[in-house]
């Protein structure tokens, strides 16, 4: 359920940035001399440069408040997860909402209360983007509605492969976990500042969460429920039961956060049918497993993208495996255990030939309902006009943007599943939030210097601080306009038109990228210089849990 390692995967899937350090030098074989130790940067000096690199971000990349993930230096061109209009602020992490955290995390570690006003500043981008459902689409256009659609209708039409931008639905998604991190950043601020503003978005967000469930727990991916806006002839897969993302997980975290900080006790229902959707989605055997997304009706597992067929995925199995174990964690239950030994099986059978587990990659992503045959993802065209997406039982030349295998660590799984087996209920879930009285357990105080999740209630502590040597480099890393420079390895096509109906040359079945109409992201092998938010959140990071949370 960590809202942070989700983020964390997102960050190193989607922009895979240099931390903003110089380089080391190369090997040498000759012993260097010995150096004297490296005196750590001061708290003054470790606060001036915290000071410089957010009045920056605030002051120079914040449009009314909020933030996209990347910027080229002079601001000409800006990246969510495709490109940007200049108007635009990304709520989906590492976004608007991770950087309000950050600002709430350096409040806390120097009582400076100017962060404290920037997090506000930040909280009202995201009220003013917060839909009249109480949730947030993956990006806000300050400009208005007219200049988003006009977005939807060019760049996010024309990336061939982020089919989830290719229709404006105009409402709210918990997808990627942009609505679950905002109302996260919301209870964290209402709580510091009692704010009726505030209180009243959150209440909004927790509404759209509750509004959203379905009767037996599960939540769509969208809501509300739209009757078209499939994509590429299939029918809309928005409204199936979620667990891709790990969207029922998200959701949970937020509302057992809220009920122990709350005091909301007409929560425990809904969290009770969140979490008990895990067991009714299950399949049986001979497949005692899940798909990305489930149907309502008879759960059983459906297609969504175009790339995401109908069958099971391994990847999903083994997350919900660890959801399974953190209810009896949270409960003492013992029908949240009673088939995970059925589905660890289940993925030991699947795994890939070893002459395919190379690079980690121990199972295949999806297989087929009925025969667990591999499904492996191909495509074929140059963009969105042209292109399509199929599967195969060849493992060859498989698209790259989305991975056809995966990497399970069955022996971690299974060794945590023994290790609750042999305990007693009422041993493991003494002190869970979910049991304990309402105002038992604080929010974490800090969100950004680590995972969190909701067993960090239970515990106190902040990650140990980085090396002398590496805080030095974050202070004199710090250039003259106040950001830390990083090569931008990933890019993006600008938008120069819809695609033609004919493929053009080239050949794109394996690239992140197809033709010059696709406006997709793609690594390039000609970084340039840019911004990155995801840099600012980690190296403030560092820098705060230098100071020792004083």
């Amino acid at each position: 359920m960590p809202i942070a390692a989700f983020k964390r995967a997102l960050i190193c899937a989607c922009l895979p940035l240099l931390l903003a350090l110089p380089s080391q030098a190369q090997t040498s074989t000759v012993a260097p001399p010995a150096q004297e130790a490296v005196q750590a940067p001061s708290r003054d000096e470790i606060l001036a440069t915290m000071k410089r690199a957010a009045r920056f971000m605030i002051e120079e990349a914040a449009v009314n408040g909020g933030y996209v993930w990347q910027y080229l230096p002079d601001f000409s061109r800006r990246w969510g997860e495709l490109e940007a209009n200049k108007t635009m602020i990304w709520v989906q992490p590492p976004g608007t909402a991770t950087v309000g955290h950050l600002f709430l995390d350096a409040f806390h570690a120097t009582g400076d209360a100017w962060y404290l006003d920037s997090a506000m500043k930040t909280a009202d981008a995201l009220i003013k983007g917060q839909l009249e459902s109480g949730g947030w689409n993956y990006v806000i256009d300050t400009a208005g509605e007219d200049s988003l659609k006009r977005w939807y209708d060019t760049y996010g039409k024309n990336a061939w492969r982020m089919e989830e931008f290719h229709h404006y639905y105009g409402n709210g998604t918990f997808d990627d976990a942009g609505t679950a991190e905002a109302t996260q950043f919301l209870m964290r601020l209402y709580l510091e500042k009692k704010d009726k503003g505030i209180k009243k978005a959150l209440d909004k967000a927790l509404g759209f969460i509750l509004d959203a469930q379905y009767p037996n727990g599960g939540w769509p991916q969208r809501y509300p429920l739209v009757k078209d806006g499939g994509v590429h002839g299939r029918p809309d897969y928005t409204g199936y039961i979620t667990f891709n993302d790990d969207v029922s997980g998200e959701n949970l975290e937020v509302l057992i956060f809220a009920y122990q900080v709350l005091g909301d006790k007409k929560l425990i229902d809904p969290i009770r049918r969140g979490m008990d959707i895990f067991i009714a989605t299950q399949q049986p055997q001979p497949q005692p497993a899940w798909g990305l997304q489930h149907r309502t009706d008879d759960l059983k597992p459906t297609a969504a993208r175009t790339y995401e067929p109908e069958a099971f995925a391994t990847h999903t199995t083994a997350n919900n495996i660890k959801q399974l174990l953190n209810f009896y964690r949270l409960t003492g239950d013992a029908k949240y255990l009673a088939r995970v030994p059925e589905a660890l099986d289940w993925l030991d059978k699947v795994q890939s030939p070893p002459s395919l587990r190379t690079q980690g990659r121990t199972h295949p992503t999806f297989l087929a309902i009925g025969t667990d045959k591999p499904l492996y993802l191909h495509r074929r065209g140059s963009n969105v006009v042209n292109g399509e997406y199929y599967t195969s039982d060849s493992p060859n030349e498989v698209i790259a943007h989305y991975g056809s295998f995966r990497s399970i660590n069955m022996a971690a799984l299974r060794a945590e599943y023994q290790k609750l087996a042999a305990t007693k209920g009422t041993d493991v879930s003494k002190g869970s939030p979910l049991l304990a009285k309402p105002g038992t357990y604080k929010l974490p105080r800090y969100f950004t210097l680590r995972d969190v999740d909701v067993f960090d209630m239970m515990q106190a502590g902040q990650p140990e601080p980085a090396a002398a040597d590496k805080l030095g480099e974050l202070v004199t890393g710090l250039n003259p306009r106040g950001y830390w420079p990083v090569k931008l390895t990933t890019i993006s096509n600008p938008y120069i038109g819809d695609g033609p109906a004919t493929p053009t040359g080239g050949e794109y079945r394996a690239t992140r990228v197809g033709d010059l109409y696709d406006t997709s992201p793609y690594y390039t092998d000609y970084p340039v210089e840019g911004i990155s938010t995801a840099v600012f959140v980690k190296n403030m990071g560092e820098l705060i849990k230098a100071l020792g949370g004083k």
